[in-house]
């Protein structure tokens, strides 16, 4: 084979697959759904939206009053710890055994009590969340609808994506008018309430 039919023969192979590439980007088969893209952060929402944003304030609230209200306990111990600290050299063994094992189950209880209200906040955050993302769903559905498209991709998953495609500040508009504000209610979080 001469190198000029190599190239004519690379020409035509090439003009076959750019003519069928064409045909099958510009001719979808007949019935096939033709994909049309839009994209969010769901974070974003969550983090720019007027409820989203009440619900980080509460729930800074709940943490500062719960850190207020177990900080006298934890002052009144290292009290306790200080001055049992001076009367252990001078205690008989019984007595020194019983004042450590009084003492640290008031530590171990100061102990559970955080756990519980740390517990109690990420509860209540969870299910503030699940109120918003609630909220979200026909929201974003009715964007898609909107816009003729019939997916939505999370825009984390994606490396790009032309700008046009998000609706993003669209959804953090709608969820302001449809749900201003989610009330946190301190609660056990769901795999600890059934425990």
């Amino acid at each position: 084979m001469t190198y000029a039919s190599r190239i004519a023969r690379t020409v035509a192979v090439a003009l076959l697959f750019a003519a069928f590439g064409q045909a099958t980007l510009a001719d979808p088969p007949q019935g096939a759904p033709v994909g049309k893209i839009l994209v969010v952060d769901r974070n974003e929402v969550l983090g720019r939206s007027n409820a989203g944003q009440g619900i980080m304030k509460q729930v800074q609230g709940m943490a500062d009053t719960a850190r207020a209200g177990l900080k006298a306990r934890e002052d009144a111990l290292r009290k306790e710890y200080a001055q049992l600290q001076q009367q252990l050299p001078i205690l008989g063994a019984a007595v020194k055994a019983a004042k450590v094992k009084a003492f640290e189950a008031k530590q171990a209880a100061l102990q559970s009590d955080i756990q519980k209200q740390q517990l109690l906040i990420q509860g209540g955050l969870y299910n503030a969340r699940e109120q918003v993302i609630a909220a979200l769903k026909p929201i974003l559905h009715k964007i898609m609808l909107e816009r003729g498209a019939n997916v939505m991709l999370e825009r984390a998953t994606l490396a790009d994506a032309a700008p046009q495609l998000d609706v993003t500040a669209l959804a953090i508009q709608r969820l302001n008018q449809a749900l201003p504000g989610v009330k946190v209610t301190p609660q056990m979080p769901p795999q600890q309430a059934g425990q």
